[in-house]
């Protein structure tokens, strides 16, 4: 049954009207939220080359000589004596970037000993490769100072928790939903309703400032809607991950990694990192060395991650970590999107999703240019509803303000 003129009429009019509620949801949360936004979007677009930036400003500890007659790596449990050696008592290397690079170096972080968990700060030791040699250390960031990080680390709090201590990441959190929300939202009242998708998609030329502001607030959201989206819900992952882990068990069981224990074995000695790097690699050839993750505690495990493997090409997303036992070299688990359910290759996105890594360099940029279009959006956005609201005084006959 064709619809008639009249019921295409009343029905685009109803699509009006809420189009009208939308664009007030989207007004009040763009005017709310979107100036965290340009925060976060601007150190995000600083941290999508996080690593780069940070070895350029820091080359005396993070680049080093390469020899001409033996470029060969130390044996690892020999570069993380170095590394322990440069550390405190009590402290202990977890989390390590493997060499980026030829002239990169190995980059531990620990967390600072004897202090509450909610406070400790997070430091730096980097060690040669081919010498073993300390290159220096530092304060990644200082848990209980806003200032006292070296740069990166400073971006990285103020993007994950706005410098707020005590409830900036939960806070950072609630925000990205609002923004997911928003982003929607902006899609919906964006939608051209009559058919006309050149006018919706497109800047009109020679147009006037105000007509200008607006087709560059709507092409900007347009287009960069789809790698908003991506951006902030996996933000929001990273800043509430309980609740969306809650959320995705609804649909498809997850393994977290702190799930993943070794069995203690009294008497009987642990793993060194070379052998532990071994397993991972006779079970799971392939890629390049990425991460190291060391044992800080007697469950826990050994996490050997590579990117570029090869076999997981065809699932676009390349990056395996394998999870061992350090007593007795057992593969745990195997983390990549060849394994595992629906969940924990959901939850395994969202980090490569999130800076962009999951798609090389292509990925990278897209998710710079996304940070940077925030700016763009809150900026038009805000003089859009300047204008609205101006014309709108001056309709009801009050004297413009300034």
């Amino acid at each position: 049954m064709q619809s008639t003129p009249d019921s295409r009429s009343q029905r685009l009019v109803r699509l009006k009207a809420r189009r009208k509620l939308w664009l007030e949801v989207h007004l009040w949360l763009g005017l709310i939220a979107g100036a965290v936004l340009v925060v976060i979007g601007l150190t995000g677009s600083v941290l999508v080359f996080w690593q780069e930036i940070d070895a350029w400003l820091n080359p005396d500890l993070m680049t080093v000589h390469v020899p001409e007659d033996q470029a060969v790596y130390r044996p690892l449990d020999e570069i993380v004596a170095a590394a322990k050696s440069a550390m405190p008592p009590g402290a202990a290397p977890g989390f390590t970037y493997y060499p980026r690079s030829p002239e990169g170096v190995f980059a531990f972080f620990y967390q600072e000993p004897g202090v509450a968990q909610d406070t400790a700060g997070s430091l730096n030791v980097f060690v040669d490769p081919y010498t073993a040699r300390v290159t220096g250390s530092r304060v990644f960031y200082d848990g209980r100072s806003y200032f006292g990080n070296c740069l990166m680390g400073f971006v990285f709090k103020l993007h994950y928790a706005l410098l707020w201590k005590e409830h900036g990441v939960v806070l950072v959190g609630a925000i990205g939903v609002l923004l997911v929300v928003s982003v929607l939202s902006g899609l919906i009242v964006w939608w051209p309703l009559t058919g006309h998708w050149l006018k919706a998609l497109t800047v009109k030329r020679r147009a006037s400032a105000e007509r200008l502001n607006f087709d560059l607030h709507k092409t900007f959201g347009f287009y960069s809607a789809l790698v908003l989206l991506a951006v902030l819900v996996s933000g929001v992952y990273m800043n509430l991950p309980d609740q969306i882990v809650w959320l995705v068990e609804r649909f498809s069981p997850v393994t977290l990694p702190e799930k993943i224990r070794s069995t203690v074995i009294p008497d009987r000695p642990t793993l060194g990192l070379d052998q532990a790097v071994a397993v991972a690699q006779s079970h799971y050839p392939g890629g390049k060395l990425s991460v190291l993750n060391l044992p800080t505690e007697p469950e826990g495990t050994y996490q050997v991650c590579s990117q570029a493997v090869e076999a997981l090409r065809p699932y676009v997303l390349d990056t395996r970590c394998v999870y061992i036992d350090q007593y007795s070299a057992e593969v745990l688990k195997v983390s990549d999107p060849a394994n595992g359910s629906g969940g924990d290759v959901f939850i395994q996105w969202q980090w490569p999703l999130h800076s962009g890594q999951a798609f090389g360099m292509p990925g990278r940029i897209l998710v710079f240019l996304s940070g940077l279009a925030c700016a763009v959006l809150y900026v038009t956005g805000v003089i859009r509803w300047l204008q609205k609201r101006r014309a709108s005084l001056e309709n009801k006959g009050q004297p413009r303000s300034g």
